[in-house]
């Protein structure tokens, strides 16, 4: 497809954006060739593009005058993009990244990485007319930096904050914007710079073109060392495996571990509407499938990396009180939420917020994934230090004194707070798997307690949590809501997955939450639950639940089906949305999206799985082998 170079980036479908990122920060490229989102020097900063959001908050273009054709791709293994651009007279290429610094060690990619943003165009056949145009917009469009031309390029100031443009090309300053153009014939390069630093820390000069070149080489050597040894994984979709596998460290905050769950804001679940939310931030809701997400596609590093993060952020927790949401990449707590109103938001989609108001929420799912994660994590982290066992012990003695109040739920909803049976599911997870965590966290006295609190939720969300007139487990207690989230009552644990009520509530999701396109929505918006007006998409983390429940179940030729019409949504780099409108498949939501990765490798392990036994099973009945068997990465892989 040749993108219409007349639509703006604020226009054009989300699935014509590439990611960029040094493990600190983020950018996103469309086919265009504009850098339309960027954040200096953390993922949460004020961007200094975000012409996504809004024609006047600020670009960067780099493309050949006169495209007919446009083609793209990633390095292998690698976040280093690179996008052809043909015309009439030539054909040109771009190689777009961010710089990861030089270092010899894969387990800290991205540790020095020195704030740049490279971009390298070449002519590779005739001849061809580059244009370039650099309009920096720091703090959400709001600033209007000075500029001033520098030898081999210009320097744009914002406060304590400077952005330094290397060109090869001589450049002029017009309306606050940086224009060049050049002539390149076969053969002739011409690599571009952006640096950012804050004044007085750092000296900037051009970057001369062959260290830029440089940059390029070790970054993507970098990302192929860090490939190689962390990702292991054989089977099912391995391709998109490892690439979701990199999307969750391109994502991750290298100085903490956080992850992310995407690095945009307001990118709507409907066009025009105003379900628009901050997601560069660190969600403690994920943690237990990302971990289990980490373990298959990375490394178990990635996952106690993690989990030290988000167990170090709710270090001050206070017994009595709900464990926090979700924190900023360095583990800040108040991530207050405003609107900004001077942006017009994609497709007029507004309000455009910065920050998230779901931070002071109670969720009491956070009890079970925290714990969760502890489980699952429990031989990789080893001997537990006293004020963690006490932090760990603190929450399942939470969800035990909490499990019996209302919620906002893991949808985070804004409306008033119900009894959601996917709450006290994860409550039952806590006290269930804290018993088994009880000798490592000192806490065998707290076993009978813990053990009857378990009993007695799993007797009120037998009760409770089914509903005999809807035929499935529900939304909330005494509800006849169907919710999507009820497909991860057999992976917790809490019923086997023959269990007849398992059985029927994947039926019941797959025939009543689907949209005609056959992806699932996480519950009808239609039910007033939420407290928002208008509707959302389709979820695709949803879609891959079901996919993975189809799979445990032994439904693997219906599960393979529902896993590649989800997958098939993504993007021609294979990068996932949050959510596809219904009516056209239109990637919707913040992009790229982590926890839609992280369900995607979930699916693709429980499919892998669900044929190893089918395998398994043929063996032990004679019948020849059909499959290679998925091999699981190994806990000692150098990771």
């Amino acid at each position: 497809m040749v993108p219409d170079l007349q639509i703006h980036p604020s226009w054009s479908p989300l699935a014509d954006l590439a990611l960029l990122s040094d493990r600190h920060s983020a950018a996103l490229v469309g086919k265009d060739g504009t850098v339309s989102w960027l954040c200096f020097p953390r993922f949460d900063s004020p961007s200094q593009f975000a012409a996504l959001l809004d024609p006047a908050a600020g670009h960067w273009s780099l493309c050949a005058v006169g495209c007919t054709a446009v083609s793209r791709h990633y390095w292998d293994d690698t976040f280093v993009l690179e996008t052809v651009f043909q015309t009439r007279t030539g054909k040109l290429r771009v190689i777009d990244t961010m710089a990861l610094g030089e270092t010899k060690d894969p387990h800290r990619l991205g540790a020095v990485a020195p704030h740049v943003l490279l971009r390298s165009a070449e002519c590779l056949d005739g001849s061809v007319e580059v244009e370039m145009r650099f309009q920096p917009r720091p703090d959400y469009g709001q600033v209007v930096p000075g500029i001033e031309l520098t030898r081999g390029g210009a320097l744009a100031r914002n406060g304590n904050e400077q952005l330094l443009l290397t060109s090869p090309i001589p450049v002029v300053v017009q309306d606050g914007a940086v224009l060049a153009s050049a002539q390149l014939r076969a053969g002739e390069r011409a690599n571009f710079a952006l640096q950012w630093s804050r004044q007085g820390k750092t000296a900037l000069s051009a970057l001369p073109g062959t260290e830029i070149e440089r940059h390029l080489e070790t970054t993507a050597a970098a990302w192929r060392e860090w490939s190689r040894v962390h990702q292991t994984y054989e089977g099912p979709y391995r391709d998109q495996v490892y690439l979701s596998g990199r999307l969750l460290h391109a994502l991750s905050y290298q100085p903490t571990g956080a992850i992310i769950a995407a690095p945009t804001t307001s990118l709507p679940e409907e066009i025009g509407g105003e379900r628009n939310w901050d997601y560069r931030y660190a969600w403690i809701r994920d943690a237990s499938l990302t971990m289990r997400a980490l373990w298959v596609a990375a490394c178990p590093d990635e996952a106690a990396d993690l989990f030290t993060f988000l167990a170090e952020a709710e270090a001050s927790y206070e017994p009595g009180k709900h464990l926090q949401i979700l924190f900023g990449v360095g583990g800040e707590w108040q991530i207050s939420e405003r609107i900004l109103p001077h942006l017009a938001g994609w497709r007029g989609s507004r309000p455009v917020r910065i920050g998230n108001g779901a931070w002071s929420q109670s969720q009491l799912d956070l009890y079970g994934e925290l714990i969760g994660a502890a489980h699952r994590l429990r031989e990789q982290l080893g001997e537990l230090a006293p004020p963690l066992r006490r932090f760990l012990v603190a929450v399942v003695d939470a969800a035990a004194r909490h499990w019996r109040e209302a919620d906002h739920g893991i949808w985070e909803i804004r409306g008033t707070p119900q009894h959601f049976l996917h709450s006290k599911l994860m409550c039952w997870v806590a006290v269930h798997q804290g018993v088994d965590l009880a000798e490592r966290l000192g806490a065998e006295h707290r076993v009978p307690d813990w053990s009857e609190t378990a009993l007695t939720l799993r007797r009120v969300i037998e009760r409770e949590g089914w509903s005999r007139r809807a035929g499935a487990f529900t939304q909330s207690f005494g509800s006849t809501e169907l919710d999507a989230s009820a497909l991860l009552m057999s992976r917790v644990g809490f019923l086997p997955p023959t269990d007849p009520r398992v059985l029927a509530t994947i039926d019941a999701v797959a025939n009543r939450l689907t949209d005609e396109r056959g992806l699932v929505r996480r519950y009808l918006t239609t039910s007033g639950v939420d407290g928002l007006p208008g509707g959302e998409g389709a979820f695709l983390p949803c879609t891959f639940w079901l996919a993975e429940a189809l799979a445990v179940v032994g439904r693997v030729r219906r599960a393979r089906e529902v896993f590649e019409l989800a997958a098939g949504h993504a993007n021609d780099l294979g990068l996932l949305a949050e959510e596809a409108d219904s009516a056209t498949g239109e990637l919707l939501g913040n992009f790229p999206q982590a926890f839609s990765h992280v369900a995607l490798i979930n699916a693709a392990w429980a499919i892998s799985q669900a044929e190893e036994r089918a395998e398994t099973d043929r063996i032990n009945s004679g019948a020849p082998m059909a499959r290679r068997r998925a091999r699981r990465p190994s806990g000692s892989r150098g990771g």
